[in-house]
């Protein structure tokens, strides 16, 4: 192992935005049972330090490749088309419209089931932007295409976090 592989190479996966995550789970319990540092408690200093930058990474790229959103955003950088969500924020017109839409929708809610409708509209959103990263990454390769649906299901579910908050005012 090194330090330096990439997470899927460190991890023994396909690099892949599809991933079985029971898969990824025990791979990770194992790779951390190898490297945990109560195993070099008794070793050196030095043996320590390795044992504890083998565990933060390991649980870094775990946190990463758990996480399908920041799965494919990893998977975009590592094929040369990163993200720059701060600087790039150029989205198709009718993306932009449902955003308009769903915000103007979240202002005039007043009741639970307004900001239930609202949550299902995101939830479906999701999963269909999750599919058409797998498309773009796992079967087009088209890492420039996948970096856009990623740009939009980040402002998606900030945008389903905001509606969840919501709910939680209205004790829902």
């Amino acid at each position: 192992m090194n330090l330096q592989s990439n997470d899927f190479v460190l991890f023994g996966l396909p690099e892949r935005f599809e991933q079985d995550r029971a898969t990824l789970d025990q791979r990770w319990k194992d790779l951390q049972r190898q490297v945990h540092p109560d195993r070099f408690a008794a070793d050196a200093a030095t043996a320590q330090r390795v044992a504890m930058q083998w565990s933060v990474r390991i649980n870094e790229a775990y946190q990463r490749l758990k996480n399908p959103l920041k799965r494919a955003a990893y998977l975009c950088e590592l094929r040369g088309a990163p993200i720059q969500a701060e600087n790039n924020t150029a989205m198709p017109s009718a993306f932009l419209m449902q955003q308009m839409e769903w915000r103007e929708a979240l202002d005039e809610a007043t009741s639970a089931a307004d900001l239930q409708a609202l949550k299902a509209q995101t939830q479906s959103s999701a999963r269909e932007l999750t599919a058409q990263l797998a498309q773009a990454l796992d079967t087009d390769g088209d890492a420039t295409r996948a970096a856009q649906s990623v740009r939009a299901l980040m402002f998606v579910e900030r945008f389903a976090s905001e509606v969840e908050d919501r709910l939680d005012q209205l004790g829902q």
